[in-house]
């Protein structure tokens, strides 16, 4: 038997261990998936509703349970972790509405009538990142499961103690056994068998650009359908004409929530040369007031970095003072602390191009609208982004122009259950959340009946 210790990333203390799934038990919990995927299909589509309104409910009494394992495991601030396990109640709740909402259409033809039918696409695989451990689950289990589908779910090895909770509450709730099952163990074993059972006709994956094209390939053997969310390297653009206090005050949260440990995450901060430095007068207080300590504190905005090995690679981006504008501060002693860094390197550096995951952020000066647009589409990635404006036109203008799937205008919103999310380019393949989200988990069938 192999076993993973999950280590508080606050205090460095062992938590516990947990037992990882073979290949031999993950062909079991799909085989068990199929049968009970057949069944949950043909249950009516009113009583799927209520068994996914009751998920909601049961989460939505255990918020407090939930969070405070999450502030353990993977170090998210206490305020954040409840806003997380509200989501997960959020939305199974809104996709609760789906199963009776599933309606094809009749398409006048010649002869006859012509139908279409949503068919659920069977088992699916989801692999979930340690980022943002509930949420990301529930957006690929919550529609999966509302379109008819059963659910193998693998968590991030450093991170599976919510999943695992989450899924004994859908048993309490009342889903049916093993149409939600959570895997905890390797990539390189479940997920990768994810790719490879024939029975699993779709996989959902959130995490690195590199382990996506991986599995995209493993995919394309079976044309398996799939879901890709990748990674980002998002610009923060504020003109001259914005609201400068306010964007520099909104610009940390917009880096270093979650430690910068974000696809979301506003890393590359892009700045009217003319108001540059007045910019970065108001920012620097705004980053050394961010709150950075004890995750289960009320008042904590951000906690540590999910584990040492993470904490290495991030720091391992900060090995040259002289970028430094200035820090923010972080505890010291146990813990995998990392304060919020501003750094002001060329355009070339890495550190303007690669994805950091962690609460670095690199300010750049830019000349006018074009050049703009020209640094911020500079990247491989195209998930997120802001643009700070007066300008109503500009707004519209550069909104259009940047090559990203989720851009804010005067906040740093990027994620709603009810709205569509995913990314250009190398950011992912597909969409999640959003009213079409269970349509993603179906088959389209096209039915001709003649009428002679």
């Amino acid at each position: 038997m192999t076993t993973f210790d999950i280590i508080n990333p606050a205090t460095e203390e062992f938590i516990r261990s947990i037992e990882l799934v073979d290949v031999e038990a993950t062909d079991d919990a799909i085989a068990k998936a199929v049968v009970a995927q057949k069944r949950w299909a043909a249950t009516a589509p009113a009583s799927r509703a209520q068994v996914l309104r009751s998920f909601a409910r049961i989460v939505a009494e255990r918020n407090e349970e939930l969070a405070q394992i999450e502030v353990a495991n993977a170090g998210h601030p206490i305020g954040q972790a409840r806003w997380e396990a509200q989501n997960v109640a959020n939305v199974l709740e809104y996709y609760a509405a789906a199963p009776e909402r599933l309606i094809g259409e009749q398409i006048p033809v010649e002869g006859g009538v012509n139908v279409t039918f949503h068919e659920a696409v069977g088992v699916v695989g989801i692999i979930t990142p340690w980022n943002f451990p509930m949420p990301i689950a529930a957006w690929g289990f919550a529609p999966a499961l509302a379109a008819g589908c059963a659910v193998v779910l693998k968590p991030a090895e450093w991170t599976p103690l919510t999943a695992i909770r989450i899924a004994e509450l859908a048993l309490e709730a009342g889903l049916p056994e093993d149409l939600l099952t959570v895997l905890p163990g390797k990539g390189s074993v479940v997920g990768n068998r994810f790719v490879t059972h024939p029975d699993v006709r779709k996989v959902v994956f959130t995490g690195s650009t590199a382990t996506g094209k991986t599995i995209m390939r493993g995919c394309a053997e079976q044309v398996k359908t799939l879901t890709l969310e990748l990674g980002g390297k998002n610009a923060n653009i504020v003109f001259a004409d914005s609201d400068l206090e306010k964007a520099a005050a909104a610009a940390p949260a917009g880096v270093f929530d979650n430690a910068g440990q974000d696809c979301c995450s506003r890393s590359r901060i892009l700045v009217e040369k003319s108001v540059y430095e007045k910019f970065m007068e108001l920012f620097e207080p705004a980053v050394k007031a961010f709150r950075v300590g004890d995750p289960a504190k009320d008042d904590t905005e951000m906690g540590p970095l999910v584990a040492k090995a993470h904490l290495d690679k991030v720091t391992g981006y900060v090995d040259d003072e002289s970028l430094v504008a200035f820090r923010g501060s972080a505890p010291s002693g146990p813990g995998f602390w990392f304060p919020p860094t501003v750094l002001t390197p060329e355009r070339t550096h890495r550190t303007v191009h690669e994805e950091i995951f962690g609460p670095v952020v690199t300010v750049l000066p830019f000349e006018d609208e074009a050049d703009a647009l020209a640094l911020a589409n500079d990247t491989e990635y195209g998930l997120s982004g802001s643009i700070w404006t007066r300008d109503i036109g500009r707004a519209l203008r550069v909104s259009r122009g940047v090559e990203a799937g989720n851009l804010s205008v005067n906040s740093h919103s990027s994620v709603r259950y009810s709205t569509p999310f995913g990314g250009f380019k190398q950011s992912g393949l597909g969409r999640e959340q959003g009213p079409d989200a269970p349509l993603a988990f179906t088959e389209t069938k096209n039915v001709f009946f003649a009428q002679d």
